[in-house]
């Protein structure tokens, strides 16, 4: 496609324990299209974070990245040396971590921290990085940023320092941006105005997205497309207004049941029965079959299903799909 930025084939990553191998990552298919926001969804632990991870080839000791393919613009990220994907980190690809106050080192200044990034992939001079980090966080809407330059993560809050994260990650107009929750353990008017300030650098910079999130109704209110996960894979691709109209995974309609409704406030909540497999078993079958209520023979007996195409921009992993009738 020629606009595909980012093209993710059959990743597999694992961790390796006592207890056994942990897989994490179990054949994960994703596309990134130029200035294109793509939410991923599902559980915790169902791979959301490990496989932002992977494309980073940050993915913490034990876990090691097994097979697949992980193309930017055309360059395999999985045969890059260690300078080249230094290279590629932080100007090319910047990831905003799920807690901004791990992220940021607390014995350095702020201004320091920014600057250190400028520095390592500009040959501008100290004064004009100075300029540049006064700059970038006065773009992020930060209050008084010459002060925030010489204070310390624990001086400032969750939403100020997540402000910085994003700072720090669009300093060099990256291509591609992966959020993971930004908006975990922030109040709602900070969670809008985060939401917002990745809108925008997007609309101006034309920079594509990754949000992971728990949060359907950021996925909804935010991105383009969405991707459902499930026990490492994806079960179900497509865009948001067929994902919300249509789900067609048991496991999407499930969660898309589980919502609080406005027009049914009364109703009770439905949750989701069962409890995901352990990903230190998984077998060679559908992940979701033990809680899935419309499993058939074909399910029990054949493979773990594929993303095959049901419609123009919708896929799913799934032998028995949810019908909606118009």
């Amino acid at each position: 496609m020629p606009d595909e930025l980012l093209r993710i084939r059959n990743l597999h990553t694992h961790f390796f324990s006592r207890e056994g191998v942990l897989k994490a990552v179990n054949g994960v298919d994703l596309t990134l299209k130029t200035g294109q926001i793509l939410g991923v969804v599902g559980e915790s632990g169902s791979g959301k974070t490990v496989t932002a991870l992977s494309i980073l080839r940050l993915v913490p000791f034990p876990g090691r990245i097994m097979e697949g393919e992980i193309y930017l613009e055309g360059v395999d990220l999985l045969a890059l040396d260690g300078d080249e994907l230094r290279d590629i980190r932080g100007r090319e690809i910047s990831m905003i971590f799920q807690d901004p106050s791990s992220g940021l080192n607390p014995v350095i200044p702020i201004g320091k921290q920014v600057g250190e990034l400028l520095a390592a992939h500009t040959r501008l001079s100290n004064r004009e990085i100075q300029q540049m980090t006064l700059e970038i966080l006065q773009q992020v809407g930060l209050p008084d940023p010459a002060r925030v330059m010489g204070q310390y993560p624990f001086q400032l809050s969750g939403g100020m320092c997540q402000r910085v994260m994003i700072g720090i990650a669009m300093a060099l107009n990256p291509k591609v941006l992966i959020a993971d929750e930004p908006t975990s353990a922030l109040d709602m008017t900070i969670q809008a105005q985060i939401l917002h300030q990745i809108r925008r650098l997007r609309e101006q910079r034309g920079t594509a997205v990754i949000l992971i999130t728990h949060n359907l109704g950021v996925v909804a209110q935010m991105a383009d497309e969405v991707a459902v996960m499930y026990a490492g894979s994806v079960v179900e691709y497509g865009t948001v207004a067929e994902i919300f109209r249509a789900p067609a995974h048991p496991y999407t309609y499930a969660l898309l049941q589980a919502l609080p409704r406005l027009d049914r406030a009364d109703a009770a909540l439905r949750n989701i029965p069962g409890s995901p497999p352990n990903p230190l078993d998984l077998r060679d079958e559908c992940p979701f079959i033990a809680r899935c209520n419309k499993a058939l023979t074909e399910c029990r007996i054949s493979p773990r299903p594929k993303l095959t195409s049901i419609g123009p921009e919708h896929s799913v992993a799934c032998y028995n799909p949810v019908v909606h009738l118009e």
